[in-house]
């Protein structure tokens, strides 16, 4: 099983260069950042974990910033984001800023996108809540037109793009219907999640990897459905802290990769965090 890791990075943390090297060092299989633009102050939305908001969430570094510093001082730690809010990029720029950082690593990197929790945040952004979702599928589409090895043109409910040059292309090649960077979704269980998975992803980002017994039949069914090779389909447990249980309980259900949480931590707490990590390696 492949053991990965994610940390909340932040201007207080430890450095993206320190963690990518000390990653690649000690074995670890790779690297997600998560995402937040701002995070208002006057917010009504609640914290899905409960509670108060932590605060390395309004003091998150830029992810396609943070992997490619990460990218440059690497040569197999994989990169991924935990995950893109979709929605609040614009997609032409946001397409580029993938390619080139699939390009420069060498086709290292995975994108994990999401529809958001954030309600406030994204309305700073323009979205329409309740058609984030739409918006995010149509904003996926209008980047593979870009990602395409002919110029292609894509007209959507939310975006339109011309027939374009652009460049540079993602390194892997299209497989059934999705095209880009390996691509996973992010989410809670449930039919509308499964079904944008199986029609334009690799597979599923499950926030703390509970629940996986019952869900993942579901996920293999609706992936099924809609003629997608069961062999392709991937779950990675996310932001898991790990016990050998887990792990193993992870690996029974056919689970080939799970990203373990670092805390967002200086250098130190974060080093003695990953010693305590490598048992899983």
């Amino acid at each position: 099983m492949r053991i990965a890791t994610t940390i909340f990075l932040t201007d207080e943390t430890i450095a993206p260069v320190r963690l990518a090297r000390e990653l690649e060092q000690r074995g670890f299989a790779g690297l997600y950042l998560p995402e937040h633009t701002h995070i208002p102050v006057t917010r009504d939305t609640p914290y899905p974990a409960g509670g108060e908001l932590p605060p390395e969430y309004g003091r998150t570094l830029d992810p396609f910033v943070a992997l490619g510093q990460a990218a440059a001082v690497t040569e197999h730690l994989a990169l991924g984001t935990g995950i893109t809010l979709i929605a609040q990029h614009d997609p032409i720029d946001l397409a580029k800023q993938i390619a080139t950082l699939d390009h420069l690593s060498g086709g290292r990197f995975t994108l994990g996108l999401g529809f958001g929790w954030n309600v406030e945040e994204a309305a700073d952004h323009g979205v329409t809540w309740s058609t984030r979702r739409e918006l995010v599928r149509d904003r996926m589409a209008l980047m593979r037109a870009l990602w395409a090895d002919e110029p292609t043109g894509y007209e959507g409910e939310f975006g339109s793009v011309r027939a374009s040059h652009a460049h540079p292309k993602p390194v892997r090649k299209p497989r059934g219907p999705v095209s880009g960077p390996r691509t996973l979704i992010g989410g809670a269980a449930g039919p509308k999640l499964f079904a944008h998975i199986a029609e334009y992803a690799d597979g599923w980002l499950p926030i703390g990897g509970r629940g996986l017994t019952e869900s993942v039949p579901v996920l293999r069914a609706a992936w099924g459905s809609a003629g997608r090779d069961p062999e392709q389909l991937q779950v990675v447990p996310y932001a898991v802290l790990p016990s050998a249980g887990k792990l193993a309980h992870y690996a029974e259900l056919g689970i080939e990769e799970v990203v373990l949480q670092l805390p967002p931590a200086d250098e130190s707490e974060v080093l003695r965090t990953l010693d305590g990590y490598a048992q899983y390696l």
